[in-house]
């Protein structure tokens, strides 16, 4: 089964457009209601970013919900991790997030977490689906659900990350950057971090509805890069706008990215007795990240591309860490979904309990050189002869000592071009020479 509006991480789409529309929303709410009042009665929580269309879109689920019966709790800006923390704590049926994370104002999205944190089921979304191809009905008046607002939701969350970080530790006598991207963690991440004794400057927390993420946050890292050289930080955090994704910046204002965090977490962990089993990347991840962690006896195996895959791979094996080269980590050690704030608190444990500075952790991973290249065609030419030939030769040329990557976009009608190797000047030329013979097959 194909699902029409549910993708791997939600419902996305640009405000105004089908099926980003108030209309839409309040036939969402209801849809999602029926299903979860068919389980039992309870309520719902909702959380939002920034955007300016939140509002609009957060009154239209409420309504939904409502109408079905549903008691509604709102949470308002919130990141995405803490309204799947605090649905778990309040013992919710789910939590529903109104945000288009590191998108542009423009854009939103819904994103639903079940009873335990967790994103729903295949079968919950289907069964959502289905009811929205019913006709809408309001139950009767004396079952119309229940709207409340959580006032102290930012206080619970802000004390819920700082008890990741071990209690025998403080962050006294370092000085951060903390770039909130004028999104969900604007008031929340700038407390944890100085609440745990650091010094911290923060950035990016006046969100207007129309900033987030506008040349802020860890996709925009260039601000934090200079904040951190100007006021002279031990290092910087970078936090997208629902704060479910993390880049840092060195002393010297180098990007310490997702794989990089990723290799410092699980080193951390292994050292410390607590990784309990290995790590999962996914198809993009850097091979230097695998042969640095295989280098200190810790498996590692990769999903496809999206959190939703690494999540899956996490708990088919039993394991706890994993994440994606942008940064989105997964710590089930401490918690259910990707959050920012308790993954730099990981990295941040790391270095306390060493005495290194965040320089010195990530050296001890070695990135190989990677190139991507985006080929506009349609996904059938992954299957073409001359396509298939020119992997083999590529891998050939490569020795073993790289990776060819050949993957369709979920989103757009393009093909990514992904060669990694231990030379620069070699992974750039195959990378060109494949895309050509790629776009040549794709035209024919």
């Amino acid at each position: 089964m194909t699902k029409q509006y549910f993708g791997t991480d939600g419902i996305r789409g640009r405000v105004g457009e089908s099926p980003i529309t108030a209309e839409f929303m309040l036939k969402l709410g209801w849809a999602a209601g029926k299903v979860f009042s068919e389980m039992g009665r309870g309520r719902i929580l909702i959380g939002k970013d920034t955007r300016i269309s939140g509002y609009m879109f957060e009154s239209a689920l409420e309504a939904g919900l409502s109408s079905a019966g549903v008691d509604v709790s709102l949470l308002g800006p919130m990141p995405t991790p803490a309204i799947a923390y605090l649905t778990r704590t309040f013992n919710a049926q789910a939590g529903i997030v109104i945000s288009a994370s590191h998108n542009p104002y423009y854009d939103n999205g819904i994103k639903f977490f079940c009873g335990q944190g967790r994103k729903l089921d295949d079968a919950v979304e289907y069964a959502i689906e289905a009811k929205l191809g019913k006709t809408m009905a309001t139950v009767e008046s004396d079952r119309i659900g229940k709207v409340s607002r959580i006032n102290d939701a930012a206080g619970r969350y802000i004390e819920f990350c700082k008890s990741c970080f071990s209690s025998s530790h403080n962050l006294k006598g370092l000085k951060l950057v903390v770039d909130c991207a004028h999104g969900a963690t604007y008031h929340i991440a700038p407390s944890v971090f100085r609440e745990l004794g650091a010094d911290v400057i923060e950035i990016g927390v006046s969100p207007n509805g129309l900033n987030i993420n506008d040349n802020v946050g860890s996709t925009h890292p260039q601000g934090l890069q200079a904040k951190v050289l100007e006021v002279g930080a031990d290092f910087g955090i970078g936090l997208d706008g629902d704060g479910d994704r993390l880049i840092m910046v060195d002393e010297l204002g180098e990007i310490v990215d997702g794989d990089e965090l990723l290799y410092i977490v699980a080193s951390y962990l292994q050292q410390q007795g607590h990784l309990g089993g290995g790590v999962v990347g996914t198809l993009m991840s850097n091979l230097g990240l695998e042969q640095a962690l295989l280098a200190q006896g810790i498996p590692f195996v990769r999903a496809a591309v999206g959190d939703r895959y690494v999540l899956a791979e996490l708990e088919r094996r039993g394991w706890q860490v994993g994440g994606e080269s942008s940064g989105h980590l997964l710590c089930l050690n401490v918690t259910s979904t990707g959050d920012g704030i308790v993954a730099a608190l990981q990295v941040v444990a790391a270095m306390v309990e060493s005495g290194k500075s965040l320089r010195e952790l990530k050296q001890k991973m070695t990135k190989l050189p990677q190139r991507m290249i985006n080929v506009p065609c349609p996904a059938t030419v992954l299957s073409a002869p001359a396509v298939l030939a020119g992997v083999k030769h590529i891998e050939t040329r490569l020795q073993g000592r790289g990776r060819v990557l050949l993957r369709a976009s979920g989103t757009e009608p393009l093909v990514r071009v992904m060669i990694e190797g231990e030379d620069l000047a070699l992974v750039d030329g195959l990378a060109e020479e494949l895309a050509g013979i790629v776009a040549t097959a794709g035209a024919t």
